[in-house]
């Protein structure tokens, strides 16, 4: 199985207490989402953040990885789509599990911070792993296959979703879609509208971000 290169920041105490993981969007890479590591680690003191590059290269933007081919946007097939979700899962649970360990920490002490499809994979794999996560945060991002949530949930981690009202990428319809799902599963859900944002990440998403952490890891 192959290893996913990562990118790393120090927990700025020097005392990993918790872990932050960030998953990237379509034709981004790990370090793409690290620089968040900055604003979030100034009040997450004990936090180490660690942010891999997807599986694949990019076919819509080989400077960049994907999690899983998206047929809408680079022309690949459902089935195509649906073998790289799988394989990317599996990577990824593996990839996990290994950096968990290294970092001396537990899914309970970590949290998945998703973007786009980073988003997708971080609902897609969390819900199915046998240990909760602390949390998962989602951002501009959708839920796949809402219909098997249901009856595939191992474990339910609280979620924070949030989107911009703007995002010509995702649609904003995607977030209640998506709440609606991890609620009937029997997730505690909590989601914020950023007001004026696009396809990114607002002063004010990380904001609630932050506070959402910091309820997680009990500080």
């Amino acid at each position: 199985m192959a290893d996913l290169e990562s990118f790393r920041r120090d927990a700025k105490s020097g005392q990993t207490k918790n872990l932050m993981i960030f998953l990237h969007g379509y034709g981004a890479d790990g370090k793409d989402l690290l620089g968040l590591a900055d604003p979030l680690g100034e009040h997450l003191p004990d936090t180490a953040f660690v942010a891999p590059n997807a599986p694949q290269p990019c076919t819509g933007n080989p400077m960049g990885y994907q999690w899983f081919p998206i047929p809408w946007i680079d022309g690949s097939s459902e089935e195509a789509a649906e073998a790289g979700l799988l394989e990317a899962s599996e990577t990824l649970n593996d990839w996990l599990d290994k950096t968990m360990l290294a970092e001396g920490v537990s899914a309970a002490e970590t949290i998945l911070f998703g973007f786009s499809q980073g988003t997708m994979m971080a609902l897609q794999i969390a819900p199915r792993r046998a240990e909760k996560f602390a949390g998962v945060v989602g951002f501009s991002g959708r839920i796949l296959a809402p219909e098997k949530l249901e009856k595939e949930t191992i474990s339910k981690p609280p979620v924070l979703l949030v989107h911009g009202d703007q995002d010509d990428v995702v649609p904003p319809a995607s977030l209640p879609e998506a709440a609606d799902a991890l609620t009937k599963a029997g997730f505690e859900v909590f989601t914020y509208i950023s007001q004026g944002t696009g396809h990114g990440i607002a002063p004010d998403g990380l904001g609630v971000t932050l506070q959402f952490a910091k309820q997680q890891f009990g500080q």
